[in-house]
């Protein structure tokens, strides 16, 4: 009985490693090929080569300096013997002596790892006329791989910074929302290179290789090529961002020039910065001069600074005063110099004052009274409304990264952001350009562009993306009434820079007539006891006004809007009519003026 029990058990036993073996050997013999060609098959990315940035006449604004990077084997450590780590960077520097050895041995320490069977990366870039004679020497070891590094170059250096922006190496956060970014190692951070990265930066390529145990290259099975070389074509002209920059010369403030459909063709913020020094990564004490001047190098002033706007917004707040239906273009105020509003005196800045004044006159003659008194019979609503309508107080949609708002002030907003009711004083202010009214260039750029054809375009630095041309469409803002009004407003904004008694007549040297709207910007309060308003030249330099002119050209044919901003430039034309005339003739003297 004991002998059948245990034949019996090891009957069963053996009947159940049988089926084992059945299942392991022809059953699941699928399951594990394919578990064992993953094993073996290994899938390698390669990094697409950035595409170049051209201007619009195909002149190279990012371009990619040929180069290599070199890495080294893993596991060249073993604890803190580092003997052969120390002979292969001796050897690299032996061969290249410009190379930072523990730069080299720091690096590759933070990667190396038991778990880590791929070459490490310990210098990122270097010339192609430095490697190609070491280039098959240095390949025969078994240690070192040298590898093809495009490395980002700005042939332009300064000019143009804020706008065409630059790449640097990708930081964690940036990685994790983008894993290619990890074979990549460099994004766009700032401008152009940083709105256009996902097109710019093309898409990696993926190489399948068949390896054995030992992490070594058998074949190649399979490969997908990379999307790269995607070419940008900007409306930006070089030739006029450099002459731009020149005439700027050592002002602070922002330009720009762009046609009147929104096509940018040059534009600056002030003082510039060099693109290259962000490359392979800047020196602190680089940054921090950068971040602590005075004049803000690092801002872009275009769309980023934010500044009263004093009388430039005096022309559009003269086409809502006429679409109010309470005022037309005959009514006149009396200017005497002064308004009195409770126990304040709000002055114009002509002490004498103006005189009969009808809406023409107070935007060619640039009257504060005209406006201050309107503004009380039209009301702080229509008048907020109206400027946000025109593009004042939001982004104006131009192809650059983190455009501000600014502020368009009204009760509802004073009561949000201060919990504060709204006094008339503000009213009057906010008729000038002064209080809390803040606009960024660009929008005052857009908003002359608005003045001069009757549609809002959409500012665009990029002319072409890949095969398309990028032209976004404009808005139609205005309303009819404004729209039958509009040429009473373009005719005094003709006067400002042509007529005797215009704000700008004076500083306007053009080859042809042009239209604009000057605009000094206090930014200090004025006390109500001072009679006489000292001149901007004997202020102290943060004390004077912000210098604004504002224009379109010609005349006639409006076809280009050049702004012109100098922070504390004093008076609007004065610090800013000669500038603005040269970038005119320079636009005829390239043929863009069509006449």
């Amino acid at each position: 009985m004991i002998i059948r029990l245990l034949l019996g058990i090891f009957a069963v036993v053996w009947l159940g490693l049988l089926v084992r073996v059945f299942h392991l050997s022809i059953q699941s013999n699928e399951y594990y090929a394919t578990l064992s060609e993953k094993n073996s098959i290994k899938a390698e990315l390669t990094a697409p080569v950035r595409g170049e940035i051209l201007d619009r006449n195909l002149e190279p604004i990012a371009i990619n300096e040929l180069g290599f990077k070199i890495a080294l084997a893993p596991h060249l450590t073993k604890g803190k013997d580092t003997t052969k780590l120390d002979r292969e960077i001796a050897y690299l520097v032996s061969k290249i002596p410009t190379l930072d050895p523990e730069k080299m041995a720091k690096i590759y320490k933070q990667q190396d790892s038991y778990y880590n069977h791929s070459f490490i990366d310990v210098v990122d870039f270097i010339p192609h006329e430095t490697i190609i004679p070491l280039y098959s020497l240095m390949n025969l070891r078994e240690t070192i791989k040298i590898s093809p590094s495009p490395k980002r170059l700005y042939p332009y250096g300064a000019v143009g910074s804020h706008l065409i922006g630059y790449v640097a190496k990708a930081n964690q956060k940036e990685i994790d929302a983008d894993a290619s970014l990890q074979l990549i190692g460099h994004v766009g951070k700032n401008g152009i290179e940083k709105y256009y990265n996902r097109y710019l930066q093309g898409v990696a390529g993926e190489r399948r290789i068949k390896v054995n145990a030992h992490n070594v290259e058998i074949e190649e099975i399979g490969r997908t090529p990379t999307k790269e070389n995607r070419t940008l074509v900007l409306n930006i002209d070089m030739q006029l961002q450099n002459f731009i920059t020149h005439i700027f010369d050592k002002r602070v403030g922002a330009i720009i020039v762009m046609d009147v459909h929104g096509a940018i063709y040059a534009a600056g913020s002030y003082p510039e910065y060099d693109l290259n020094t962000f490359v392979s990564g800047i020196s602190t004490k680089e940054w921090n001069e950068l971040m602590s001047s005075v004049d803000a190098p690092f801002t872009n002033k275009m769309i980023n600074g934010l500044y009263p706007p004093g009388s430039t917004i005096k022309t559009g707040m003269g086409l809502i005063y006429l679409n109010s239906g309470v005022m037309d273009e005959h009514s006149e105020v009396h200017c005497t110099g002064s308004m009195r509003l409770g126990n304040r005196a709000f002055r114009c800045w002509k002490h004498s004052g103006h005189g009969s004044t009808d809406l023409a006159k107070a935007i060619t003659q640039s009257c504060d009274d005209y406006f201050y008194k309107g503004s009380l019979e039209v009301g702080i609503e229509r008048m907020s409304k109206g400027l946000i309508r025109m593009g004042l107080g939001k982004k104006t949609g131009i192809d650059l990264p983190n455009e501000f708002i600014g502020t368009i002030p009204s009760r509802e907003w004073k009561r949000k952001k201060f919990n504060k009711p709204w006094y008339q004083g503000e009213t009057l202010n906010t008729s000038i350009g002064q209080g809390d009214v803040l606009v960024t260039p660009m929008q005052m750029a857009q908003f002359t562009a608005l003045m001069a054809t009757g549609k809002l375009p959409i500012p665009h630095v990029a002319k072409t993306v890949g095969d398309n041309p990028y032209t976004p469409k404009p808005l139609d803002v205005l309303t009819p009434l404004e729209k039958e009004k509009l040429p009473i407003v373009q005719r005094a904004m003709r006067g400002v820079c042509n007529d005797p008694g215009g704000t700008a007549k004076a500083f306007v040297h053009t080859r042809f007539p042009i239209a604009g709207k000057t605009g000094t910007a206090q930014t200090t309060g004025i006390a109500q006891g001072v009679k006489e308003r000292q001149s901007e030249h004997s202020m102290e330099y943060f004390k004077r006004s912000h210098a604004w002119f504002t224009t379109y050209g010609p005349a006639e044919k409006p076809q280009f809007v050049v702004m012109v901003m100098v922070e504390h430039g004093g008076h609007g034309g004065e610090a800013t009519g000669g500038i603005v005339s040269a970038i005119y003739n320079k636009l005829d003297e390239l043929g863009y003026i069509k006449k």
